[in-house]
């Protein structure tokens, strides 16, 4: 670490102390050359996640929209905001897991049904019916047929 006195690129760590809740380090610093002190802090760097939506746009990930999309779907269903915020975090651990940095608004319309499914029926058709949008009842009931047969 390059000492913001004099210049030199080599320091000790003197102390390290988790900061900003555990989302970085704190480190004390002295320069082995002037022997001033210094404080660096250290962080995990996140890339930013791309979403490709239908019409080909690009924009940011956004995980209030996701949390959003099934706080509707799961409207007046007994699904607790903490089930919810798991599986947003867990789907948006998933999308940053696999390292590619631009993912469709398909890919993540499928990670939440999958999810729901597990969760609340209810929910998952509620969801299905906008992710996929159902043209008309024909289409609906194929996929409730098609939630009864895998049960």
């Amino acid at each position: 670490m390059k000492c913001p006195f004099c210049g030199q690129l080599e320091s000790k760590v003197v102390d390290s102390r988790p900061a900003e809740e555990g989302a970085s380090i704190r480190r004390r610093r002295e320069c082995l050359e002037c022997h001033k002190r210094f404080t660096t802090y250290e962080t995990v760097e996140s890339l930013p996640l791309v979403v490709i939506k239908k019409d080909g746009s690009r924009q940011s990930f956004d995980r209030a929209k996701l949390f959003n999309g099934m706080m509707r779907a799961c409207e007046k269903r007994p699904v607790s905001f903490d089930t919810l915020e798991r599986i947003a975090e867990e789907i948006e651990q998933e999308l940053q897991n696999s390292l590619e940095r631009e993912t469709s608004t398909e890919r993540i319309g499928e990670l939440v049904m999958d999810r729901l499914k597990d969760v609340d029926e209810v929910a998952y058709v509620r969801f299905a019916s906008v992710y996929r949008q159902f043209k008309d009842l024909n289409t609906f009931m194929a996929e409730l047929n098609k939630l009864l047969k895998n049960k």
